[in-house]
């Protein structure tokens, strides 16, 4: 194994203590904010109904752990935004593969997808309520709507600009499509594939909270609007909160996904 140089030493530690710092700056801003906001509401500088403060939120979090049911709110839009998440990565992977082999229909297809993608998401979450009840089956095709036309675009797209190179040589040696589509294309996109699904999982997320909003009963999106109604904004707050952090967790995961491919 080849000896580090003095050189490349004193940058790899610069690009540590880097690291570090920015990591540190992130937690002080966190903590600075924290702090200002429960003095804030301690002192009166803000309401503290309207507001809460992060001393209410964690009296809120553990009565609600206490009694376990926060536990399955947190479940349900979980379970709820991993379903769609898989539907979108099955469904958009899918299409994507039908358009790449069909370029005719991707001509016939893309302005319909262009004009879905575009269309506000929330302005079909009652109508899906309608069309299909209020369930979990709704929630979870509202979290779907959100994520899957866009996803199809860009892994169409990325499918298109594969090696030219490459395909004619697969070509040129007697291949066709499915061995062009397995041996290129697929191989190449992985990647973008895993690209799309970390963006995914936030969209499926927010598409489920829409979803919760209209029709659930259950859900940390039923929390917020129960919340917002009863004027219990501790409870809202609390519920945007932990929406953060599963949104975190879930990137998080899917990052760690993507470095692991990428080692190999």
């Amino acid at each position: 194994m080849p000896e580090i140089s003095t050189r490349q030493k004193q940058y790899l530690s610069r690009k540590k203590k880097e690291k570090h710092l920015i990591f540190a700056a992130r937690i002080l801003i966190f903590v600075l904010f924290m702090g200002l906001w429960e003095v804030s509401a301690a002192r009166g500088w803000i309401d503290s109904f309207i507001f809460s403060s992060p001393s209410l939120i964690v009296k809120t979090f553990l009565t609600m752990c206490r009694d376990q049911s926060l536990f399955f709110h947190i479940a349900v839009t979980l379970t709820e935004t991993l379903v769609s998440f898989f539907f979108v990565v099955l469904l958009g992977v899918g299409t994507a593969v039908l358009l790449w082999c069909s370029p005719r229909t991707s001509l016939v297809l893309e302005p319909y997808l262009v004009v879905l993608n575009s269309l506000p998401k929330s302005a079909l979450a009652p109508l899906l309520i309608v069309w299909l009840g209020a369930n979990e089956r709704t929630i979870v095709v509202a979290g779907i709507s959100v994520a899957i036309f866009g996803s199809i675009i860009n892994l169409y797209s990325g499918f298109c600009q594969a090696d030219p190179d490459k395909l004619k040589l697969i070509e040129t040696l007697g291949g066709h499509k499915k061995e062009k589509l397995t041996k290129i294309v697929l191989p190449a996109s992985v990647p973008l594939i895993l690209s799309v699904m970390k963006v995914n999982i936030g969209l499926c997320l927010v598409g489920v909270i829409i979803g919760e909003f209209i029709g659930a009963r259950k859900g940390l999106g039923y929390l917020i609007i129960y919340g917002s109604q009863t004027f219990k904004l501790t409870w809202v707050l609390m519920s945007i909160v932990i929406l953060c952090i599963i949104a975190m967790g879930l990137y998080a995961v899917l990052n760690l996904v993507e470095k692991s491919v990428q080692k190999k």
